[in-house]
């Protein structure tokens, strides 16, 4: 089977708290790493009540120093947010504490909303610069030379893989032009990602940093003793992303026995194809699915995401997810 992957969102479930969050983050990356995942990313998001991995680069070093084989990374870190000079250092800094662990993947979306944008003084139109400001990035972290008078410290130097993330053509066509490793949010936005995956694969043309096209899928995945008990969890993420389309972000809510009487049929309408890449039900459910996904697709690996509200169940899929793919 593929190499398979988690990424996570640090979720602040109702009745607990960051700290909390920051535990179980902590708690799963370390059986993700015995179970043998390949990587455990991080994802940026902004003013989210529900979400605790704002600050992703502090993070990463919480999950990195706790962990001692797994990749740790950014999936990602949304560039319109910062200048490249920065990111470059703080990934350098994260790479000289841990070296050949660390994985930086990149986004143009602000993650956040235009008051928050300005809040963290960038703008919208910033990802307009996006192309630039990834080669700029790509810049600091080649080995300085004698005459450059602006370079990253620590950064210069670093051997930190660069991901390039997306949902749409753009980002697909980027990272092929730029010859890098592409991952599409196909867990939350689905709709472009076979035309994606084929422009990629086509104009790819390679570079230093990566020999030929390598390709990653986000699959929504919620493994449990039966395959009615996995929806009855799932019900978590769909309510999760009703409540952020009703502009109501708040805590991640637990799961509920009866999900036609929460949402109208547009909200089941729009989820369900929000959330069209999802595996859910038992550990065969699961085994059957994943494998006719990766058939599909045949994406390079996979990055699994399981917004579980109940920390134990989600340890639980966690394990099952793993079985399957060994």
């Amino acid at each position: 089977m593929i190499p398979f992957s988690v990424l996570d969102l640090a979720p602040i479930t109702e009745g607990s708290d960051a700290s909390q969050a920051f535990r179980n983050t902590l708690d799963l990356a370390q059986l993700a790493e015995r179970l043998g995942y390949t990587r455990y990313w991080l994802a940026e998001h902004h003013n989210m009540p529900g979400i605790a991995s704002a600050a992703t680069a502090v993070l990463i070093g919480h999950v990195a120093g706790g962990t001692s084989r797994i990749r740790v990374g950014a999936g990602g870190i949304m560039l319109p947010n910062h200048t490249p000079l920065q990111v470059a250092e703080a990934f350098g800094t994260l790479a000289a504490l841990h070296p050949g662990r660390i994985d930086l993947g990149l986004g143009r979306a602000p993650g956040t909303d235009h008051a928050t944008a300005r809040a963290l003084r960038r703008y919208y139109d910033s990802a307009d610069a996006f192309p630039q400001d990834v080669a700029e990035l790509l810049a600091y972290f080649e080995p300085a030379t004698p005459d450059q008078v602006v370079r990253a410290v620590p950064g210069a130097g670093s051997e930190v893989p660069v991901w390039l993330l997306g949902s749409s053509l753009f980002g697909a066509q980027l990272a092929a032009r730029l010859g890098l490793p592409y991952a599409f949010a196909s867990h939350f936005a689905p709709d472009a990602m076979d035309e994606a995956l084929a422009l990629y694969r086509r104009d790819f043309r390679p570079s230093a940093r990566l020999a030929q096209p390598y390709a990653m899928l986000g699959l929504n995945v919620v493994a449990a003793a039966s395959d009615a008990e996995a929806r009855r969890l799932f019900t978590t993420q769909q309510q999760s992303f009703v409540n952020l389309r009703r502009g109501r972000p708040g805590l991640i809510p637990p799961p509920i026995d009866d999900i036609e009487a929460f949402w109208t049929p547009p909200e089941k309408m729009m989820v369900e194809r929000a959330l069209a890449c999802a595996v859910v039900g038992d550990a065969a459910t699961v085994k059957e699915g994943i494998a006719a996904f990766v058939a599909r697709h045949r994406p390079d690996e996979l990055m699994i995401t399981s917004n579980v509200f109940d920390h134990a169940a989600r340890r639980r899929s966690c394990e099952l997810v793993a079985a399957a793919l060994s």
